[in-house]
């Protein structure tokens, strides 16, 4: 059985049960600061055939655990306390010291607080900034929570990410996320101001408001008009998310949700990276493999939805899916289309096999009336294809993928140490009856009737 305690300013905000293999582990990721400790408890008892015993053995051993997590929990109270004893002689005589009880430390930090980079606000302070988190300041109802629309004491407005349902996944989300986001700066990954928690009920993580919306609401949502992306803007788009995405696997972490939902956009039509909850630490080299794949439907890599093993390849194959939604302005599930365009992916890797191309891009784009852009728009069609193949090994990284796409901006054309398709000699048979492009890894990736693209997403 495995217990999550989260210890918030010296409290017990909740315990989580899971069951799992035997392990302890302590994800201390202040460091050494005890202001908010995530505990893991998991023990493992065999089955001995004897019920009464297995229970007897689960009760005690869960009872441990508890008594335990308490016992630390109010060790970094009674430490805690004797700390802010100690600061009460350097204070000013003006100000008088009051008893705080150990209920009212549950129902809001004292006051805000920086801890190893990590501002932690109190629940009043966002209270006040989201009007009481007025529905009529919601920005968003994702699956992680809602977002309100916020204005701080002085002055920076925010969006303030509210998690309910404060589970053992939800509090690993909310770790997670403050952990990354601590430890990044890049100009086209959005900021974490900071966070804070109430009870075991809600967790709150504040960013800075990015005013533009989304990806997805200019090329399809509610923000979407024609003429309002022209090609140059989505091709900056492209290379600001390649270029976040590069700076991510080179810091060792896969963002895993890439998609134009979490591509947000300021009034400059420049990109912040968004939603680090579902991201994975680890070595880009390594494989991590899941116990089940976790990503939105239409941006899933099929390997890592079909083997669970994931990598810094299954980003790749979601920017290739986002490349395909910047050039077409389709979402990448659609259900009223037929029932093998359903996803995106499978409608492009068609449509540019067999030279039809023109059939999927947005007609506003100039396609059809500007050899530059067709070029261009062409270009970025053969790399989103050699991104959506089915073998991660045959997948450019983001890095290859990054300079590519700077290529083909710089002079409108795409040259590689690959021999790759001049699509100038025949505009009317735009990409028509040539084979796949070559692949980083020195072959070409052939996707053929005998092996159609996985529908498994």
């Amino acid at each position: 059985m495995k217990i999550l305690l989260l210890v918030f300013k010296d409290v017990i905000t909740g315990i989580y049960d899971w069951r799992g293999a035997e392990i302890f582990k302590v994800l201390d990721f202040f460091k050494g600061d005890q202001q908010l400790v995530a505990s893991e408890f998991e023990i493992y008892f065999p089955d001995s055939g004897n019920k009464w015993n297995w229970e007897r053995k689960v009760g005690i051993g869960v009872s441990a655990a508890v008594l335990g997590a308490i016992v630390v929990s109010i060790g970094f109270y009674i430490c805690s306390r004797q700390k802010k004893k100690k600061n009460l002689h350097a204070v000013s005589s003006s100000v008088q010291s009051k008893e705080t009880s150990y209920s009212s430390s549950i129902e809001d930090t004292e006051k805000g607080c920086t801890y190893f980079g990590v501002h932690f606000f109190t629940y009043s302070e966002l209270e006040e900034a989201t009007n009481f988190f007025d529905p009529a300041r919601e920005l968003g109802d994702g699956g992680f929570g809602t977002v309100y629309f916020g204005k701080l004491h002085d002055g920076r407005v925010v969006a303030v990410k509210r998690m309910y349902e404060n589970s053992y996944r939800r509090v690993e989300q909310f770790v997670n996320e403050v952990e990354i986001l601590t430890g990044l700066h890049h100009q086209n990954l959005v900021s974490l101001y900071g966070c804070t928690s109430r009870h075991s009920r809600e967790l709150l993580l504040v960013y800075e408001y990015i005013p533009n919306g989304t990806v997805a609401d200019h090329l399809h949502g509610q923000r979407a008009k024609p003429g309002t992306l022209a090609w140059h803007t989505r091709m900056n788009i492209a290379i600001e998310t390649a270029s976040a995405l590069v700076y991510l696997h080179a810091s060792e972490i896969i963002h895993r949700d890439v998609k134009t939902n979490n591509i947000l956009l300021d009034n400059h039509f420049s990109v912040k990276v968004a939603d680090f909850g579902l991201s994975r630490l680890l070595p880009t080299h390594a494989t991590h493999v899941s116990t089940a794949p976790q990503g939105t439907p239409g941006y899933v890599d099929p390997e890592y939805n079909e083997y669970y093993q994931l990598t810094d390849k299954s980003d790749v194959y979601s920017f290739g899916v986002v490349l395909i939604e910047l050039i077409s302005s389709m979402p990448a599930v659609d259900i009223s289309r037929r029932r093998h365009e359903i996803n995106l992916s499978n409608m492009a890797i068609k449509k540019i096999q067999s030279g039809a191309l023109h059939e999927i891009v947005d007609t506003t784009l100039g396609f059809e009336t500007d050899f530059k852009v067709r070029k261009m728009i062409s270009a970025v069609a053969e790399l989103a294809f050699q991104c959506l193949q089915s073998s991660k090994d045959v997948r450019p990284s983001m890095a290859e993928v990054l300079d590519r796409l700077e290529d083909i901006r710089s002079d409108g054309s795409h040259r590689s140490k690959h021999e790759v398709l001049d699509i100038s000699e025949d505009d009317a048979a735009l990409l028509k009856n040539v084979p796949p492009p070559p692949s980083p890894d020195s072959h070409l990736v052939t996707i053929s009737n005998s092996t159609p693209p996985n529908d498994s997403q």
